[in-house]
């Protein structure tokens, strides 16, 4: 296994999460905003950024995968789903990385079902060369490449999310 050098660095990262939340600070400034953080690969993303959000905010967590070391498998696993009622609030979706777009609007839809007053997506990266389901995203951190990626919360088989950076990731032969 490879981790190369940064593809995008500490400070990069650092400066857009900001950004991100100055921006999503304002969209929601009044509003009864409830984050939800989607697990594992988020948490690190989903901690930054809300600590940083200005607008007071409630959290909540959902375990969600379609993916099994690098590959999609096409199938969205419910793990553990969110305990907060959304009706009549404001939801902010948080996601590490939209690629497929497969397990992001089961999830999308499935909270639709439940009335939220809004539902908005933030995602830290796009990777717009994999999408099959065409999922509307309001906030980005960054477009990225068809190219598999780690660190920052995202993983090959549950390692590097410790990575404070993003790094592309290559398996060795």
């Amino acid at each position: 296994m490879v981790v190369g050098k940064p593809f995008l660095t500490v400070e990069q990262i650092h400066q857009r999460v900001a950004e991100l939340a100055h921006v999503i600070s304002a969209d929601y400034d009044g509003k009864d905003l409830l984050a939800v953080g989607i697990l594992k690969g988020a948490f690190i993303f989903f901690s930054d950024l809300v600590r940083l959000i200005k607008t007071p905010l409630m959290i909540d967590f959902i375990i969600a995968s379609s993916y099994l070391k690098s590959d999609s498998q096409g199938e969205v696993k419910m793990h553990y789903d969110i305990r907060e009622d959304v009706t009549d609030k404001d939801v902010l979706l948080i996601e590490d990385i939209v690629d497929t777009g497969v397990t992001l609007n089961n999830l999308r839809e499935r909270l639709l079902m439940q009335g939220p007053k809004s539902l908005k997506i933030c995602t830290f990266l796009d990777k717009k060369g994999r999408r099959e389901v065409d999922v509307p995203l309001d906030y980005v951190g960054f477009d990225i490449p068809n190219e598999f990626v780690v660190g920052y919360g995202l993983d090959y088989d549950n390692r590097f999310r410790n990575l404070p950076y993003i790094s592309v990731f290559k398996k060795s032969t």
